[in-house]
């Protein structure tokens, strides 16, 4: 008999957890110092965990702030994995970064790290004067599936109209919860994404196939794309998720927003925490550059 897909995201959780947060030993950047202090923020689906990183101390008016959303396919709760990325992006943006430990399924399936995300993202905005940094001068992004939360906080925010986030970071994102993972290629031999492994994640974040088509859940399949902030796209060539990322940053450019698209050559997924080292510094150092340009005074 087959396994549920709560059983088997379970099984994905105890196999992969401790994994997921191994970074390759030349991404760990140990020469970048590491401030940080935790943060609870309350939100529509429960309290929330975050970890701020603060840029190094300089006088001058508050940092803009970049909201942070760890991969792991909805499942893996693992925020420390993004641990690199943060004291890098902190130190060379010269912005403070919230890392995001959201819920995860089977035990918090959609909506919940979805509500959370927005719900942080808010706080964010309307609490940077009591905590130091510059809530108008916010961006967001994320990785695997945080880069699929990311999206879903812009629209929201978007359709809300509540705040307007000057740059989103879409990296490696699964953006089509509807096309059976067999059907999207992988351009290597042993892909990281397998079509087990990644049904194994859909089904126990969205166990309801009817709402594996919203555009919160599936936004590469939206149509109204329009009015969303300006985006860097990162693709890794052989990922299994590379053409949705490709069609993605085609169809947000259609609608007229500003958009960045990077397809970096000869790498797999989640290659900004597993290497090859050269290109995911270079991933890396175009985040933090981008980001740089888009927070900037003015």
């Amino acid at each position: 008999m087959p396994l549920s897909p709560r059983i088997q995201a379970r099984a994905v959780q105890l196999l992969l957890g401790g994994v997921m947060s191994r970074v390759h030993q030349d991404l760990r950047f140990s020469d970048v110092p590491r401030n940080t202090q935790t943060l609870r923020v309350e939100t529509g689906a429960g309290p929330v965990a975050c970890t701020v990183y603060r840029p190094p101390v300089v006088a001058g008016p508050p940092a803009p702030v970049y909201v942070n959303f760890h991969g792991g396919g909805f499942v893996v709760a693992r925020a420390e994995q993004d641990d690199h990325l943060c004291r890098c992006i902190a130190a060379t943006a010269g912005c403070v970064v919230i890392n995001v430990d959201y819920a995860v399924a089977p035990q918090r399936p959609y909506p919940a790290a979805v509500t959370q995300a927005y719900d942080v993202t808010a706080w964010v905005v309307e609490n940077g004067e009591a905590h130091g940094w510059d809530g108008s001068r916010l961006a967001v992004g994320g990785h695997s599936a945080g880069a699929n939360l990311t999206a879903a906080v812009c629209r929201t925010a978007r359709d809300r109209g509540a705040f307007s986030p000057r740059l989103q970071i879409i990296d490696s994102a699964p953006l089509d919860m509807v096309t059976d993972p067999a059907a999207k290629t992988a351009r290597t031999a042993k892909p990281l994404l397998t079509p087990w492994l990644m049904r194994a994640f859909t089904g126990a974040y969205v166990p309801d196939p009817a709402d594996r088509a919203h555009p919160l859940v599936s936004p590469g399949l939206a149509d109204d794309l329009a009015g969303l902030p300006p985006a860097l796209v990162v693709v890794a060539e052989n990922d299994r998720l590379r053409d949705e990322g490709d069609a993605y940053a085609r169809a947000l450019e259609a609608a007229g927003v500003p958009v960045t698209h990077r397809v970096f050559a000869d790498v797999d997924h989640y290659f900004t925490h597993t290497g090859p080292v050269p290109a995911a510094k270079e991933a890396i150092a175009l985040m933090a550059a981008t980001l740089r340009s888009a927070l900037a005074a003015g």
